[in-house]
């Protein structure tokens, strides 16, 4: 059985890159255009990991990551991507529950070694 991530981004390109990357490695995705429509989807569906974005309408990556850790004690891993390399939005991130951060640009095999990472951790 594939593994399920949830792939969460406002950028259509964005989560097209993300989706096939992650399926080129035998991923099955989801996806999710905010953190909003993305909670709904993470706790209706077997989710084992996540790929969220910072920056988006409704509700943002930070926002959404301490909801879902609210509403789940399960030890889905998260891999934070933002466009933002300082150390203060790496550590909002870490405190809010996120298991892993990636600067964007992604590049596909960093994507694949870091969802790799937190899968296993």
């Amino acid at each position: 059985m594939p593994k399920s991530i949830l792939m969460i981004d406002d950028s259509p390109s964005a989560r097209q890159v993300v989706g096939l990357t992650l399926k080129s490695a035998g991923c099955q995705g989801l996806e999710a255009a905010d953190g909003s429509e993305a909670l709904t989807k993470a706790l209706a569906n077997k989710v084992h990991a996540v790929a969220i974005d910072l920056n988006m309408p409704v509700m943002d990556g930070l926002t959404f990551i301490r909801k879902y850790r609210a509403e789940t004690a399960s030890g889905v891993p998260i891999v934070f991507l933002t466009t933002d390399p300082s150390a203060a939005v790496k550590e909002q991130a870490k405190q809010a529950g996120a298991t892993g951060r990636m600067v964007k640009p992604l590049q596909p095999d960093q994507l694949l070694a870091e969802v790799r990472t937190v899968a296993s951790a």
